[in-house]
């Protein structure tokens, strides 16, 4: 049988070492999955329930392995389901491959059924996009989409039209005019900070009174260069929401998350610095860093794209995390005045001491704070945390204690609802025997995770660790949008928006073959947990999760003060139960 066109685009993938793929199919790749069939040997490949989820899990992947995520869709409307998914990866710098499918060549420009303009759809999500016109050119653009997407750590297209995928493979072009060779293998750039950079940073974290850092995705592989650089300079650490693993919450000096969805010690840090180190992090707000002018910083990025964005900064040391970290380190000299570090590990103990007691406070029927307080006594070493985007993120934010050897992540700069479940399944087949916890509200499990539990009974017998738990808080409502019109916009709930269908979520999970839990009673939320990390097989436990506790930002303004008074005299329908919890929250 001859090789076609897909049979060596599969061979090429696996001579770079992809080995799972992610995709739906339709008619518009039946090539491909004419050759996936024959390459099944060499391939992992998890048919989803929707696109989107495929770009999702691919991203998830990247974030899990520091592997290229590879995904795959059919033409015009299985491309543009892609988009959310490659959308999340690109901002939140991961590299993902996305193979798409397009109509016959013959057929373009004629307004076919299902053409779409895939070149125009893509070149804003996709740092490289090309089509696949002529055997010879298989190669030569799919070695360069891995290299760039590997080098760049960004997201790149390849579209082959449907007629291409079945013509005879041309796997080494002729030697003419016009053609082109590539080979395998990635050229990842290694920029390295010059000493006299090195010196100036150091000096000025050396000159520093009051030093803070703040950590990102950019750190995770650094945890032990951050922890060491933070006791040298009697520094406290902030954790953008992304590099919520890369330290240990039990350290006394790290102050947890920041942002709208951080703590207070991180708020009276940044407010009372006077020199700034971030690193590896794109924070996007800047509200919640130090006044302008106010610190010195210094900052380590593996991009200068990426530097002196959001916070002036005086040195910029462009590298990667942990061997800049390393080199400065050798230059920093030991803090002689404990007072600061004091007053930081003061306030965190406050602050943990604060969320047990917000935990407690009762609520109707459980408060959400509980349920992650709870969460923490009991996750499972080495667990991975896959989070999702609604109120339930604050809780996660604020309430999770990482420890050493976890890894987590979620929709970071994109903030997307619907990343939850695909990232957790994505982490699963990329680590089966490690236990794997989603978090998702009722709003995102509705939107797609329910279909994506279908994914889950598909492959989760070939799991070696079946621990793979998809947590639902359940509040009716579409609580973080519902808080954010009442504290940024003064209005009320508008309850034809919000409110959100009940749905039997533990049942659904009996009915597919788990171990469903349902939880709506506080004294009954620490067993659930614990019976749900003890199950032999994937666990939906749900929590009837009351909406009206409010997720208050470590600083309250003015301005979101005279809003959410605002929205509460407009008549908001959840008024009573709504002014009931605020004032049991600021009273904890």
């Amino acid at each position: 049988m001859k090789q076609t066109v897909s049979d060596f685009m599969l061979e090429r993938l696996s001579a770079w070492k992809v080995r799972r793929v992610f995709g739906y199919p339709g008619d518009g790749i039946n090539g491909l999955m004419g050759a996936m069939g024959r390459a099944s040997e060499r391939f992992d490949y998890v048919r989803v329930r929707h696109e989107e989820m495929a770009a999702f899990m691919a991203c998830a992947h990247a974030k899990f392995t520091g592997e290229v995520g590879v995904c795959m869709a059919t033409s015009g409307p299985g491309a543009i389901h892609l988009l959310n998914g490659l959308y999340d990866a690109r901002m939140d710098h991961m590299p993902v491959l996305a193979i798409v499918g397009q109509q016959p060549r013959n057929a373009l420009g004629s307004d076919y059924q299902q053409e779409v303009d895939l070149h125009t759809l893509y070149k804003d999500v996709a740092r490289y996009v090309e089509v696949v016109n002529t055997p010879a050119q298989a190669r030569h653009v799919l070695d360069r989409a891995l290299r760039i997407a590997t080098a760049e750590r960004t997201v790149c297209c390849v579209i082959v039209p449907n007629d291409v995928q079945e013509l005879e493979a041309v796997t080494s072009p002729p030697r003419a005019h016009g053609d082109v060779y590539s080979g395998i293998g990635a050229a990842v750039s290694q920029p390295v900070p010059s000493d006299a950079d090195v010196d100036r940073a150091a000096a000025i974290l050396n000159e520093g009174k009051r030093v803070a850092i703040l950590v990102g995705a950019g750190a995770l592989g650094a945890s032990g260069e951050v922890q060491a650089v933070a006791e040298r300079l009697g520094a406290g650490v902030a954790k953008a929401l992304l590099g919520k693993a890369v330290l240990p919450d039990a350290l006394p000096y790290v102050t947890g998350s920041i942002g709208l969805l951080g703590t207070k010690p991180s708020w009276d840090m940044m407010n009372d610095c006077d020199t700034l180190l971030m690193v590896g992090t794109t924070f996007p707000y800047s509200e919640f860093l130090p006044k302008d002018g106010q610190a010195r910083a210094v900052q380590i990025d593996r991009s200068p794209d990426n530097v002196s964005m959001r916070y002036a900064t005086e040195v910029n040391l462009i590298g990667d995390s942990a061997q800049v970290l390393s080199r400065l380190l050798t230059r920093l000299e030991p803090k002689q005045d404990p007072e600061w570090r004091e007053r930081i590990e003061l306030n965190v103990r406050k602050w943990w001491r604060s969320l047990e007691s917000a935990a407690e406070e009762p609520a109707d029927p459980i408060n959400p704070q509980k349920i992650f307080h709870e969460l923490s006594k009991v996750l499972p070493d080495r667990a991975i945390i896959c989070g999702d985007c609604g109120s339930h993120t604050n809780w996660y934010a604020r309430d999770v204690k990482m420890r050493d050897g976890m890894m987590a992540s979620l929709s970071g700069k994109l903030a997307t609802m619907g990343s939850g479940v695909p990232y957790a399944i994505a982490a699963k087949m990329a680590h089966p025997d490690r236990p794997v916890l989603a978090i998702v509200g009722d709003g995102a499990m509705q939107m797609n995770g329910n279909a994506e539990l279908v994914t889950v009974k598909q492959y989760c017998k070939d799991w070696s660790n079946p621990c793979f738990v998809v947590m639902v808080l359940v509040n009716r409502d579409l609580n973080q949008v519902t808080w954010e019109q009442r504290a940024l916009a003064g209005d009320p709930k508008f309850a034809p928006a919000q409110d959100v269908e009940d749905f039997p979520y533990a049942a659904y999970g009996d009915l597919l073959g788990f171990e469903g839990i349902k939880v709506d009673r506080p004294e009954d939320v620490a067993d659930a947990w614990r019976a749900a990390f003890a199950a032999d097989r994937p666990v939906v436990i749900e929590f009837a999760a009351d909406p009206n506790v409010p997720p208050l930002p470590p600083h309250i303004t003015l301005a979101q003060a005279k809003a959410y008074a605002m929205a509460l005299m407009r008549g908001d329908v959840d008024r009573t139960g709504v002014i009931r919890q605020t004032v049991r929250e600021v009273l904890s």
